[in-house]
């Protein structure tokens, strides 16, 4: 779509998986809506991913959108009529230290709590679920009903579907700011002009925290980068998707897998790090050990990015509606080496294509799908700190039902906004 309507009942900022799906669920419910992505759909993150879509491991807070989630998933293809490359093929979290033992038997209280099928694999059955490996782990966290998709095509279809039941979809398109009446929400401008509403939700992944800053709407954020690459075709090693401390691994549709190192991610130090530093520490600790901080020429480009512009623009996002990041050659060596060794029926296996990602973080690496109290008619769905794929339908669902007052409290109260202050 080229123009814009006067007016819609929603605009939503954000095409990744979930603008997207929150933008699907509301036309189902014959909303009136209205998607506006600066770049294209699907162009940042939610291709980027790893392909995951798992219930184990999670935060109890998003356990019960996971699983509303993978009960979705199991009926998108049909719905939108079109294979998004979702199985069930089951999650394998293997384990290389007592302490990561530890972990998971703790974790499987949460599942018990909510009668997720997650299981510990005992070190002497590992070789049942992926034959040949010289990991020595030590056990092994596995979730039969968990799944995967291809995010290549997963959110351009749901856009397809939002589309089909009347959503407008606007892509290229920035949205600059939005103004207010008495205080509530009452039009959002973009870049092809202006849209009359009373409702305005925020999905833009990496981009919130300096739309919301701009309208004095403090929102902890920062960004980690992940590198990514894909195999050639090779033998199947595994039904399952699987993670482990040296490489990440899902088999993809045209045989080949999508490859990530498994603790080795980087941190860009940036202007925004010394903001929000201090409400991230706490997660530091628990994570130091896999993260790679790195100062690089990011941190000097948001440092010259305009944190304050005129609503009739310009603004910082048309001069880069799209991140295009280098992935990090070292960390995806090291991952790729690590395949290799690990599963020697893979050494004939080459890199096709690598990618890096940057996925938006929120202090406790949980999301905030909230409305902010002292902006009626503002919401936000951001901060899934790259876990917003596989729960990605669920969370757009809870977001529509947020926006139209289907959503209780208590389904909302994890993810409050008000939380980090």
């Amino acid at each position: 779509m080229t123009s814009i309507p006067k007016e819609s009942d929603v605009v939503i900022i954000g095409g990744g998986i979930i603008g997207v799906s929150t933008a699907y669920y509301l036309a189902k419910s014959g909303v009136s809506v209205t998607l506006v992505e600066k770049g294209i759909i699907a162009g940042e993150q939610s291709s980027r991913n790893w392909g995951f879509v798992r219930q184990q491991g999670r935060d109890p807070a998003e356990i019960p959108t996971i699983m509303r989630s993978l009960a979705l998933w199991k009926g998108l293809s049909k719905e939108l009529g079109e294979d998004i490359g979702f199985k069930q093929a089951g999650v394998f979290y293997l384990a290389n230290t007592e302490e990561q033992v530890a972990g998971y038997e703790d974790w499987l209280k949460h599942a018990k709590e909510y009668q997720i099928d997650s299981h510990i694999v005992p070190k002497t059955e590992i070789q049942k679920y992926i034959p040949t490996n010289s990991g020595g782990w030590l056990a092994a966290l596995r979730t039969p009903s968990d799944g995967k998709a291809e995010p290549s095509k997963a959110t351009t279809a749901l856009a397809r579907g939002a589309d089909n039941l009347g959503a407008n979809i606007l892509t290229n398109c920035a949205v600059l700011g939005f103004e207010t009446e008495a205080g509530r929400v009452s039009s959002v401008r973009t870049e092809l002009g202006a849209i009359k509403t009373n409702t305005l939700l925020c999905a833009g992944g990496t981009w919130s925290s300096l739309f919301c800053g701009r309208h004095n709407i403090p929102l902890p954020q920062l960004k980690i980068q992940s590198s990514v690459l894909r195999t050639s075709p090779v033998p199947e090693i595994s039904k399952h998707s699987i993670w482990c401390r040296d490489v990440a691994l899902r088999r993809r549709q045209d045989g080949g897998y999508t490859v990530a190192h498994g603790s080795a991610t980087e941190a860009p130090i940036v202007p925004d790090t010394f903001k929000w530093g201090i409400k991230y520490l706490e997660s530091y600790k628990k994570e130091k050990s896999r993260l790679r901080i790195k100062l690089n020429g990011r941190f000097y480009k948001e440092l010259m990015t305009a944190r304050r512009w005129n609503i009739d623009g310009p603004s910082p996002f048309e001069s880069e509606r799209i991140y295009d990041v280098s992935p990090n050659k070292k960390i995806l060596n090291e991952a790729f080496n690590n395949l290799r060794n690990l599963f020697p029926q893979l050494e004939n296996a080459t890199i096709i294509e690598s990618w890096a990602g940057l996925i938006d973080v929120t202090p406790d690496a949980v999301p905030v799908i909230s409305p902010v109290e002292k902006i009626p008619g503002f919401y936000l769905a951001t901060g899934f700190s790259g876990h917003g794929f596989g729960i990605g339908p669920g969370a757009g669902e809870l977001a529509a039902h947020m926006i139209t007052g289907k959503a209780s409290k208590q389904e909302l109260s994890n993810f409050d906004y008000s939380r980090f202050f």
